[in-house]
């Protein structure tokens, strides 16, 4: 098992990506704290890991609050005593988030509290008992669209997601020599229900696919192969980047300097 005796945090855990990596990483011997706002989903993949004979404990919580953010971290070391992964997955995609002109501040803010400030947040409280548990690995969700832009204008998500690229570098470098790898996953347009909402037409979701090389959406089981990767030992010279899973979108439009 590749992460047997790991203990690991999952946010955003109820559904779509989280939800994979929370009953994958579980298989693969990690004792997982599923971390979700929503109670019953979060609660639903806890039991489904405990009932497959995994270990794993709901704990609820608003990533873009300081305070629940510290009770989420704190919850995983009084439950397992541990922690040597954390998973920063949790994001919003909002409906009114289009163009410069279109999306309102109230908007912005929200979204960058949860999808930027609380990639912060979840390293600032976790990053010390990662520490103390001798090391491990921190996967930020970030996106294809932190490189080229959505076909579809979403500024607040977009300018997000740039964020966590950068975020995830800078944390990288100073935590290098602790022991602690620190990547993001970029993900291109899977067929998960925050997307499906969002391009809520036949003419939006046309409109992303004809971008797409592979020509299909991506599922969030791929995306939650690649945190497998870099939460285990398999992937452990690398921190700092992050990985494209994509179906080739970025290499497409994407012109190197």
């Amino acid at each position: 098992m590749r992460l047997r005796n790991k203990v690991a945090l999952i946010t955003g855990a109820g559904s779509g990506i989280g939800r994979e990596s929370a009953v994958l990483f579980a298989k693969e011997g990690a004792k997982v704290v599923v971390v979700d706002l929503d109670e019953q989903a979060g609660k639903q993949v806890a039991d489904e890991i405990r009932s497959a004979e995994g270990q794993a404990l709901f704990h609820r919580a608003d990533v873009s609050l300081n305070e629940d953010c510290k009770r989420m971290v704190d919850f995983a070391e009084k439950s397992f005593g541990a922690l040597h992964v954390l998973f920063n997955n949790a994001g919003i995609m909002h409906h009114e988030d289009g163009d410069s002109q279109e999306t309102v501040e109230s908007i912005w803010d929200t979204t960058m509290n949860v999808n930027a400030k609380g990639v912060f947040l979840g390293c600032k409280f976790a990053i010390p008992l990662i520490r103390r548990s001798g090391g491990g690995s921190i996967i930020n969700t970030a996106s294809f669209v932190a490189f080229m832009g959505a076909a579809t204008p979403q500024i607040a998500y977009t300018a997000s997601k740039g964020a966590v690229v950068s975020m995830t570098k800078e944390l990288a470098v100073i935590h290098a020599k602790e022991n602690i790898r620190i990547n993001a996953i970029c993900p291109g347009p899977l067929q998960t229900e925050l997307l499906m909402s969002y391009l809520n037409t036949q003419e939006k979701r046309k409109r992303r696919l004809v971008h797409i090389p592979m020509g299909r959406f991506g599922e969030a089981r791929e995306v939650a192969a690649t945190a497998l990767f870099l939460a285990s030992e398999e992937s452990s010279y690398i921190t700092g980047t992050e990985i494209l899973v994509d179906g080739g979108i970025t290499a497409a439009y994407v012109t190197p300097e």
